[in-house]
């Protein structure tokens, strides 16, 4: 799959951020970067927001220095819970890329 666009991403380049400790997705997205992936999508919802962007900042800053934040999707998600009760939700996708090298 040589040129992937955004339209055909698949789930192998996306980090879901949850309760663990932003070193758990760091070492996550510092996989994916390894791995081959010239972009690594996290992604988080509600109180992982700030966790998400922790893990970005920390791998930009201290383990990929050439990576840049491409893009920031924010947006709001309609959750229903048990008891048939709507909620929104905020939620976040940090797109990161690592620098063409010259």
């Amino acid at each position: 799959m040589v040129g992937k666009t955004t339209e055909e991403r698949t789930d192998e380049n996306v980090v879901y951020v949850g309760k663990k400790p932003p070193m758990s997705y760091v070492l996550a997205v510092i996989t994916e970067f390894s791995g081959g992936s010239d972009e690594v999508v996290i992604k988080a919802r509600g109180r992982a927001i700030s966790r998400a962007v922790d893990t970005a900042e920390i791998v930009r800053n201290r383990f990929v220095t050439d990576a840049e934040v491409k893009e920031i999707k924010i947006s709001t998600e309609n959750l229903t819970n048990e008891e048939g009760r709507t909620s929104n939700v905020s939620s976040i996708e940090i797109f990161l890329v690592k620098k063409k090298s010259k």
